[in-house]
């Protein structure tokens, strides 16, 4: 048992709580019943502030969030998220969507970065797609650009041709200080890991490509013992899916970022194991500022029914506590006790093995009872 630091008996961190929409209240309450444990063992607690955002949002206040609520996130210690959105506010054509709170939470909160661990858990190998022997020593950290790029371009509207044609534009825009203080970061990372950075653009096309490149170039300057290669996208793309255990960090673009990210979920088996933060430049008395969220969606057909995996809820509160709140070894604690459960045969039903004699050997889990499991570990 880990003893507990008398500096720490006193503490209680403020967390802003966003269940948000479909399954998000499940997978938040079982982290905060991990947080409430891991917090036992170590000596502090949680002040902890429920908003209405998202969907619900919309549907209680007419947004997916309001200034108030951006401002509660702003002065809390960090920020939890399930997920927002689904099929009831999925109107291509509505002034009002969910999502619009996720841009203003980033831009609200000066959130430009998004780390998404990309690791393979032992014990779920063969949920993995990909041949086992190309899963050893996937380690990988994605590093996604949050607050510019093709998503915030103006304009970016609906048009008419002369010929009365219906047309439509994005602006795919980047500032040298953008792509600069996102590089800066990703060289930072790989000097605590394995020293190698992958930057991935569209060079041989893109303007705003080539830009990133020549900063990139000038930031590495300032680390040269990291290792630096640039790839197109198709290029990284082909990659993962090939030898994933190629790549330490890439840093990226925004639109980039988000398809290598969510194609480099598939390689762990489940998207509802992997986590996600999303940091700025501001550092509070405990780390630095961030919202954690799992990268899965809100799963509205399992919403309610305790099916949902809240792993990667509990993963990105453990990221919480490494960046955000100073606490990493309660961060391993975490991680430990969610290998642990693991190891013991403990699985939610995304990850159950497709072979039938092989998942009678395990004990399938719902919501709920695998966050207590977990909860159980962090004790011993």
């Amino acid at each position: 048992m880990t003893e507990v630091r008398a500096a720490d008996a006193a503490r209680t961190y403020r967390i802003a709580l966003i269940p948000g929409d479909g399954v998000g209240p499940e997978v938040v309450a079982g982290a905060v019943s991990v947080l409430e444990a891991v917090g036992r063992r170590f000596g502090f607690g949680f002040a902890w502030q429920e908003l209405t955002v998202g969907g619900i949002g919309i549907d209680t206040y007419g947004v997916g969030i309001r200034p108030e609520d951006v401002e509660a996130c702003r002065a809390a210690d960090a920020v939890l998220l399930g997920a927002v959105g689904g099929p009831k506010w999925d109107d291509p054509d509505a002034a009002v969507r969910p999502e619009q709170a996720l841009f203003a939470l980033r831009g609200g909160l000066g959130l430009f970065a998004n780390l998404r661990p990309i690791t393979v858990a032992p014990q779920l190998i063969a949920a993995s797609p990909l041949k086992p022997e190309l899963l050893a020593g996937v380690d990988a950290m994605i590093v996604r650009e949050l607050t510019s790029g093709l998503y915030f371009g103006r304009p970016s509207e609906p048009r008419t041709t002369p010929e009365g044609e219906r047309a439509a534009i994005d602006t795919l825009w980047y500032t040298e200080g953008e792509i600069r203080r996102i590089v800066t970061l990703a060289f930072e990372l790989a000097r605590g890991r394995r020293r190698k950075v992958t930057q991935v653009d569209k060079a041989n096309v893109l303007a705003t490509s080539r830009l990133w490149r020549k900063v990139t170039e000038e930031v590495h300057a300032d680390f040269p013992d990291v290792e630096l290669e640039h790839r197109l996208v198709d290029s990284a793309a082909m990659t993962l899916a090939r030898w994933p255990a190629s790549f330490d960090v890439l840093v990226t673009e925004n639109l980039f970022g988000d398809i290598l990210s969510d194609e480099a979920a598939v390689i762990a088996g489940s998207l509802g194991m992997l986590p996600s933060a999303s940091i700025g430049s501001r550092v509070t008395a405990h780390g630095r500022h961030g919202l954690y969220e799992p990268i899965h969606g809100s799963a509205p057909d399992i919403a309610g029914q305790d099916l949902a995996n809240p792993l990667g809820t509990i993963l990105s509160a453990a990221m919480m506590l490494r960046w955000s709140l100073g606490q990493p070894e309660a961060a391993a604690a975490i991680e430990s006790a969610v290998s642990r459960a693991l190891d013991d045969g403990y699985r939610t039903r995304d990850l159950l093995p497709a072979h039938p004699a092989e998942a009678e050997a395990m004990t399938l889990a719902g919501t709920r009872e695998m966050a207590r499991v977990i909860g159980d570990r962090i004790a011993i």
